[in-house]
């Protein structure tokens, strides 16, 4: 965003941590060939490269894994809906609470499905069992970066629009194979998804 004198305004984080632990997370030999020879083995060759490609179908099939509860992607990334979200050390309210997140929108990848319980984990590897209902599909994500400049366009040329500190949140409103179109506070603009966490390098969507 552009102030009356034309600078690029910087945006700051809204809260800091956004997280605070309530208690230590546990660990965890050849002879010369003639033409004849030389197609034959060209063949067996094309042959053997053949199978191997087509074995490899079935693989590529089965890497997505899904949740057995909403038969979504595993892992996927969602928002916290609500202002303070509670990460269990296990699927039910009776587990002991790990960490308070305390900040609404803040990205959380979704790693397990149980019942109305997904395990999540944040930035920095930390989070645990949440419950289903302060989750959200909407997209955010959290700049890992320092001063990161949205971009009126997915360019690197085109007029920056701000300036964003790391650890700034900010909403997610399309993605392109290496640059995502944000909203935050006000300020639009374009931002490299490499200064980004809460977006696959795959992800691609408006």
């Amino acid at each position: 965003m552009r102030g009356a004198c034309g600078k690029v305004t910087a945006l700051a984080p809204i809260h800091k941590p956004v997280v605070r632990a309530v208690a230590e997370a546990e660990q965890e030999t050849g002879t010369p060939e003639n033409g004849a020879c030389r197609q034959m083995t060209l063949r067996m060759i094309l042959g053997a490269a053949l199978a191997v490609l087509a074995g490899l179908g079935p693989v590529a099939a089965q890497a997505v894994e899904r949740g057995p509860v909403t038969n979504l992607p595993l892992p996927r990334f969602v928002s916290l809906k609500a202002n303070e979200g509670n990460a269990r050390r296990g699927p039910d309210q009776s587990h002991r609470i790990d960490w308070v997140y305390t900040q609404r929108d803040i990205p959380l990848r979704v790693t397990a499905e149980y019942e109305h319980w997904r395990r999540v984990e944040d930035i920095d590897g930390k989070g645990g069992w949440m419950h289903y209902a302060l989750l959200s599909g909407a997209r955010t994500v959290v700049v890992q970066s320092d001063m990161v400049q949205l971009h009126q366009r997915p360019d690197r040329q085109s007029a920056p629009t701000a300036l964003l500190e790391r650890g700034v949140i900010a909403r997610v409103r399309q993605c392109e194979a290496e640059w995502c179109r944000l909203d935050v506070e006000g300020a639009r603009g374009w931002a490299e998804k490499r200064h980004l966490w809460g977006v696959e390098a795959e992800d691609i969507f408006d």
